[in-house]
């Protein structure tokens, strides 16, 4: 039953072609080499055979240290020095991933800021904070309060504009401000006050004098 096993060819492990190739490409520098060397082989190994014996093991110590160092300098140091590198390599890697993460993270973040900010936009065609802001000021303090309404506007990054207004309310009660407030505070759009100073009336302490600005974001076009 196992018979064809026994008649299955012996493997041979000979040489490869293609080294018996470079080896016969070789031999003529490696004869030539031999040859240079020769001469200088046997003048150094009869130096060697004419020492005493105490000096040979004082020249066989010191060709040991100078392999050991020839080791420690050609293998030891580089197979080190590789090893650094790649480890040096690694964690550069690793780092930059880390950081490429937090980019992304913080990307994401900015997204989502993004998406809500514009869910909280005006339409940007033919929208006027000032006219808002006067018909809110003249129902809740008059019109005669009203100093100055001063409009600007300008581009913000994610295709938004910035709608800004600069009021000046004169000579108003304590009620008419916090009316004035809530009044801004409850409009149908998302508009805030970013910046609020309350002063008293230069000619009437029970009155106050305020400057507010109010802005908020509107879609371009």
């Amino acid at each position: 039953m196992f018979e064809w096993i026994r008649n299955l060819p012996t493997p041979s492990w000979q040489t490869p072609a293609v080294f018996g190739r470079v080896e016969a490409a070789l031999a003529p520098y490696i004869e030539l080499g031999r040859q240079k060397l020769a001469p200088h082989w046997a003048r150094g190994k009869s130096w060697y055979d004419k020492r005493e014996p105490r000096e040979k093991v004082l020249l066989q110590i010191l060709g040991g240290f100078l392999g050991l160092v020839l080791l420690y300098n050609l293998i030891y140091l580089p197979v080190t020095n590789l090893r650094a590198d790649l480890a040096n390599r690694v964690a550069s890697r690793k780092q930059m991933l880390i950081d490429v993460r937090g980019m992304m993270r913080t990307y994401d973040r900015l997204q989502a800021d993004l998406e809500q900010t514009q869910k909280r936009t005006v339409p940007g065609r033919d929208f006027s904070l000032f006219s808002v802001l006067e018909q809110t000021l003249t129902k809740s303090v008059g019109r005669d309060k009203i100093g100055s309404i001063t409009p600007s506007d300008h581009s913000v990054p994610g295709g938004l504009t910035q709608y800004t207004v600069d009021v000046k309310l004169s000579e108003i009660s304590l009620a008419q401000v916090v009316d004035a407030l809530y009044g801004v505070q409850a409009l149908s759009i998302p508009v805030s006050v970013s910046s609020l100073q309350i002063r008293e009336h230069s000619l009437n302490s029970h009155s106050y004098d305020i400057d507010m600005t109010c802005m908020t974001l509107g879609k371009q076009g």
